[in-house]
C-alpha cells in the first residue's frame, strides 16, 4: 500500500470526516477515509440526536453560528429526509427562571428571524393553561406559560454519518475503518502522509498524500502527538451524558428544553426511538477517551430535574435502561464555565502554526453543520493545492436513502408493520435493498423483536455497508442496539444468522457475542446489571 498515493487522507470516520470524504471525494479528489473504529462509533453517537439551530448560543452572541445552524438545518431536512424529521419543542417558563418570558420571547423572535428560509412553522408563546394543554405533566406551581418552536431530530445521528460515509465510497473514496493512524510522515516543510494499522488484523499500512486532514474529534490532539504539530494542546473537551428511559407518568408528547433548578443549565426531555432521552450535562474531561461513562451524580441530576419538572414521573435509577457519555471536541480553554467554550468550529492550518504545510486539523464542529464544515474544508484543501476549488454539490445532492423512488408497499408484504416502519425509518428508500437479500423464511423474519429488524439486515450490514464486527451490525448499522436492553438477546440471534450466512464459526460468534456485551457495558445497561439488585456495575474497560 506504501506505493499508492492520495491527494487527501482523512483521519476520523464521524459524521465531520464521512462530510470532508463526501465533498472532496465529490469534487474530484482521490480521497483515503480512515478511522481506527466504526463509522459514527465515538463523537457523532455521544449526542443528543438533535439537528438544531442552537437556540442557547444566542446568550453568548454566537449570531452567526446559529444562522449557520437554521440553514444546515434546512438543508438536511431536504438531503436526509429518511433520518432527519421535524421536532416540536416546548420552553416551559417558571418564577424564578434566569431565562424569564421576556427574554424568551425575545430569543424565539430572533430565532425566527433567523431561519427566515426555513419550511418549519414559526414558534408560538404559550400562556399557563395553553402551556399545562401542551403538557399536561408539567408541574403547574409557579409555571408562568411556555414557547413553542420547532427544530429538527434525528434517531439514528450513527446512520447518518455510516450513509455519508457509503456515499464518499460511492464517489470513489477508499473507506478503511478500524484503522488506525500511528504517526504522521513529513519532509520536514510538508505532510507527506501518514503510518497506520489495523486494529483487528494488526497489519500496518503506509499511505502517501499530498494534504491531511485530522478530524479525530477528542482524540485530535492523540493523532498529533509526536510530531511538529502537537506542541500546542487543541482540544478541551467537556463530557455530556444521558439518560434512556421508557415511558412515565406525564412523559411530553413534544421535547421539553428545560432550565435546570441546579445550576441552570438547559438540557432536553426528548421522546425518541420509543423511549425518552433525557441530557445532557456539560463538564470538563481529561479521562480515558475511550472508555466513557455516565457517572452515578450525572444521572442522579438529569433524574432529579426530570422528577422537578414533571412531579408524577417518579424515576429513579431503576427506571434507567441504559446511557451513555461522550466528549465534545471544543477548543481548549485554559479556565471559565464549561457551556461558555463556543461551539464553533475551527480549521486548524498547521502550516501557518510552524507545522507541516497541507496538514489541517478540525477542533469543534456540531452535528447540525458538517456539511458546512466539510465544505469550508475541502476549499482550505483546494486553496492549499494553489487551485480554484469546484463547486460544491453536498447541499443538494441527497444522501443514498433519501435518493430515488420510495420502497412500494407491496415489497413489505406479509411483513409486520414494525418491521415495515423500521426498515424504512433506518434505511430510506434503499429499504427494498435490504427485502432484496431475503431469500429464506429466517432472512424475513425479525431476530429482534422490539425493532422489528429482519435477518436479511446482518447480511445488508457486511456485504454493503462495512460493518466488520457485530458491534457495527447492531449499535451502526440495524440501530437494534438503540433498544430498551441496547440488543441484548438480538445479538446472539444476529450471530446465529452470520453462522448460517456469512460463514462465521460457532466460535467466531460466541466471541462476537461476548465483545459486543463487553462494548454495552460502558452505557450501563439495566439488562446487564450485576451485584446487588438496582445497582449497576461498571466493568473496567477491556
Amino acid at each position: 500500500m506504501a506505493d499508492e498515493a492520495y491527494d487527501l487522507i482523512v483521519i476520523g470516520a464521524g459524521i465531520n470526516g464521512a462530510g470532508i470524504a463526501r465533498d472532496a471525494a465529490m469534487r474530484g479528489l482521490h480521497v483515503l477515509l480512515l478511522d481506527k473504529g466504526d463509522a459514527g462509533s465515538g463523537t457523532t453517537s455521544w449526542s443528543t440526536r438533535l439537528v438544531h439551530g442552537g437556540l442557547r448560543y444566542l446568550e453568548h452572541r454566537e449570531v452567526a453560528l446559529v444562522r449557520e445552524s437554521l440553514r444546515e438545518r434546512e438543508r438536511l431536512l431536504r438531503i436526509a429526509a429518511h433520518l432527519v424529521e421535524p421536532l416540536p419543542l416546548l420552553i416551559p417558563i417558571y418564577e424564578g427562571d434566569r431565562r424569564g418570558p421576556l427574554l424568551i420571547r425575545a430569543g424565539m423572535v430572533a430565532y425566527d428571524a433567523l431561519s427566515f428560509d426555513k419550511s418549519l412553522p414559526k414558534h408560538r408563546m404559550l400562556g399557563r393553561t395553553a402551556a399545562l394543554d401542551q403538557a399536561p405533566g408539567l408541574d403547574p406551581h409557579g409555571l408562568k406559560g411556555a414557547a413553542l418552536y420547532y427544530d429538527a431530530q434525528v434517531d439514528y445521528a450513527e446512520r447518518l454519518a455510516v450513509e455519508t460515509m457509503l456515499d464518499a465510497r460511492a464517489c470513489g473514496a477508499e473507506v478503511r475503518l478500524y484503522t488506525e493512524a500511528t504517526g504522521l510522515e513529513t519532509d520536514g516543510a510538508w505532510v507527506t502522509g501518514l503510518r497506520a494499522r489495523d486494529v483487528l488484523t494488526r497489519e500496518t499500512f503506509s499511505f502517501r498524500a499530498d494534504a491531511v486532514v485530522n478530524v479525530a474529534g477528542p482524540w485530535v490532539d492523540a493523532v498529533l502527538a509526536g510530531s511538529a504539530a502537537g506542541s500546542t494542546r487543541l482540544i478541551g473537551g467537556t463530557k455530556g451524558s444521558h439518560i434512556v428511559v421508557e415511558a412515565f407518568p406525564g412523559a411530553p408528547r413534544d421535547a421539553l428544553y428545560v432550565e435546570a433548578r441546579a445550576d441552570g443549565r438547559p438540557y432536553f426531555i426528548v421522546p425518541w426511538n420509543d423511549l425518552y432521552l433525557i441530557g445532557t450535562t456539560d463538564e470538563r474531561y481529561d479521562g480515558d477517551l475511550d472508555w466513557i461513562v455516565a457517572s452515578d451524580e450525572e444521572i442522579d441530576y438529569l433524574l432529579a430535574e426530570t422528577n422537578r419538572v414533571i412531579p408524577h414521573a417518579s424515576i429513579d435509577s431503576d427506571d434507567v435502561r441504559w446511557s451513555y457519555a461522550g466528549v465534545r471536541p471544543l477548543p481548549h480553554v485554559e479556565q471559565g464555565a464549561a457551556g461558555a467554550i463556543t461551539r464553533s468550529h475551527v480549521i486548524v492550518d498547521h502550516g501557518k502554526r510552524n507545522g507541516p504545510r497541507g496538514l489541517h486539523s478540525i477542533v469543534g464542529g456540531k452535528l447540525t453543520t458538517y456539511r458546512e464544515l466539510a465544505e469550508q474544508t475541502v476549499d482550505a484543501i483546494f486553496a492549499g493545492r494553489g487551485q480554484q476549488p469546484p463547486p460544491c454539490r453536498t447541499g443538494i445532492e441527497p444522501l443514498p436513502g433519501a435518493r430515488g423512488p420510495a420502497t412500494p408497499a407491496r415489497a413489505f408484504l406479509g411483513a409486520p408493520a414494525r418491521t415495515e416502519q423500521h426498515l424504512r425509518k433506518v434505511y430510506g428508500n434503499r429499504a427494498g435493498e435490504v427485502l432484496d437479500l431475503a431469500t429464506s423464511p429466517d432472512l424475513r423474519e425479525p431476530f429482534d423483536p422490539w425493532s422489528g429488524a429482519i435477518g436479511a439486515e446482518v447480511l445488508y450490514a457486511v456485504r454493503r455497508e462495512g460493518a466488520r464486527t457485530l458491534s457495527d451490525i447492531l449499535a451502526r448499522r440495524t440501530m437494534v442496539g438503540l433498544g430498551p436492553d441496547v440488543g441484548i438477546g438480538a445479538d446472539e440471534s444476529a450471530a446465529a444468522i452470520a453462522v448460517r450466512h456469512l460463514g462465521w464459526s460457532p466460535a467466531q460468534a460466541a466471541t462476537e457475542v461476548a465483545r459486543y456485551r463487553a462494548y454495552v457495558l460502558r452505557y450501563r445497561p439495566r439488562i446487564l446489571a450485576i451485584g446487588e439488585p438496582g445497582t449497576p456495575v461498571i466493568a473496567p474497560a477491556g
